[in-house]
């Protein structure tokens, strides 16, 4: 004894835009493919903050900074110091290189930048960045670290 289903007929008037019946009576349907966005870190506001920080920070201390965020791999600190050497004015550039999925952070600075900032005030805005990047503030953390990283520069000096 066979049961099975009755096939219903489908009206293709009463289709949507884009599916057919087929020949064997199945419905076919076309659908528009979007590419989903892909997820960035920070929002529109973030981004507009770490870029007034990133402006106010080179602006007060006549220094460059950036900020790299990305994979750093096995030797986060050599890697580091590679992209710092490839930008603009390497001794007067200060960098921040955060890998998040690595859980390493590095401020790497030039000769001029280093003479500017030592190295506990550059420890002291990592253990402040860190501290926020565990509580999931990548942004604020970044936006912190920066401030004080120009608190410790200081001003520009005047020529």
């Amino acid at each position: 004894m066979a049961t099975g289903k009755a096939i219903e007929a489908v009206d293709p008037s009463t289709l949507p835009l884009g599916a057919v019946v087929t020949n064997s009576g199945r419905v076919s349907a076309a659908k528009m493919y979007e590419p989903h966005a892909p997820e960035l870190p920070f929002t529109p506001t973030q981004l507009a903050q770490l870029d007034e920080a990133l402006t106010l920070s080179s602006r007060t201390t006549g220094l460059d900074f950036s900020v790299y965020l990305g994979e750093l791999g096995g030797n986060a600190h050599e890697r580091a110091r590679e992209l710092h050497a490839s930008t603009e004015r390497p001794s007067h550039h200060v960098l921040v290189a955060v890998s998040p999925g690595e859980r390493v952070v590095e401020v790497v600075t030039g000769e001029e930048s280093h003479r500017r900032l030592a190295d506990r005030g550059a420890k002291l805005a990592v253990m402040s960045m860190v501290a926020s990047f565990k509580e999931g503030d990548l942004a604020g953390g970044l936006v912190s670290g920066l401030r004080m990283l120009t608190d410790q520069a200081g001003h520009a000096p005047r020529s």
